[in-house]
C-alpha cells in the first residue's frame, strides 16, 4: 500500500528507507533497518545492524536480539510491535566489519534522519540506550567509558537505562560485572512492564 501523501511521518519513513547517502561506503549496500511508530512507549537506541540483521531486514534478529529480549523480559511478538517498541539505531545500515568486530555506525543517519525521527516519538516512557555510540548521543552526561556509564544507571533517572551491547562477544564483560545481572536487569524488566503499562 503506498504511503499517504498527506502523512508527513509516512513520507519520512519512505525517505529513510530509500536513503542512499553513504551507499559507496557500505560493503553490502544500503538497507536501512529500523522500527518506529509515533505511538511507541519504549525506545531502543542501538548501534547499527549487524550482517545477519542486514540480510533479514529485521532489527535484532540475531543472538544479540535473543539476549536483549531476555534482558527485557519481552516476548518476540511484543518486541516487534512498533506501536509499543521503537528500534532506532545510530546507524541504519550495516557498516561492515573491522579488526575487532563491526565498524562504528555511519554518521550520515544521525545528521540526516535521527533528529526528525526522534521528533515523531510522542509517547516514549522508557529509553534503553545500548552501546557507547548511542550513549554518547542520548546521555551527554555519560561517564568516560561504557562500564562506568552502565554502572551509573541510577543517575539517569527512571526513564533512561544504559546497557552494554547484548552481543555474545560481551560474555566476559557480563561475567566480570555481576552487579549488571543482579541489580540492573531486575529493574530493567520492571521498568519495561511499567512503560508498557
Amino acid at each position: 500500500m503506498p504511503p499517504d501523501d498527506d502523512d508527513p511521518f509516512a513520507q519520512l519513513i519512505v525517505s529513510v528507507r530509500q536513503c542512499r547517502l553513504c551507499e559507496e561506503s557500505l560493503p553490502m549496500g544500503p538497507r536501512p533497518v529500523l522500527q518506529i511508530d509515533p505511538r511507541a512507549r519504549i525506545l531502543i537506541a542501538g548501534q547499527a545492524p549487524g550482517r545477519r540483521v542486514h540480510e533479514t531486514g529485521v532489527p535484532f534478529d540475531d543472538p544479540s536480539g535473543d539476549r536483549l529480549r531476555e534482558w527485557l523480559g519481552m516476548p518476540r511478538d511484543l518486541f516487534y510491535d512498533a506501536t509499543k517498541v521503537a528500534i532506532l539505531p545510530m546507524g541504519f545500515c550495516y557498516p561492515g566489519t573491522g579488526k575487532s568486530g563491526d565498524l562504528p555506525p555511519r554518521p550520515e543517519c544521525e545528521k540526516a534522519w535521527r533528529t526528525q525521527l526522534m521528533g515523531c516519538l510522542n509517547d516514549v516512557r522508557l529509553t534503553i540506550v545500548i552501546g557507547q555510540y548511542a550513549q554518547k548521543w542520548h546521555l551527554p552526561q555519560a561517564q568516560k567509558n561504557l562500564t562506568e556509564t552502565v554502572r551509573a544507571w541510577k543517575d539517569y533517572g527512571d526513564r533512561v537505562i544504559p546497557l552494554p551491547h547484548p552481543s555474545p562477544r560481551n560474555n566476559i564483560w557480563i561475567k566480570k560485572n555481576a552487579w549488571f545481572t543482579d541489580s540492573l536487569l531486575p529493574v530493567l524488566k520492571k521498568s519495561v512492564r511499567a512503560a508498557l503499562g
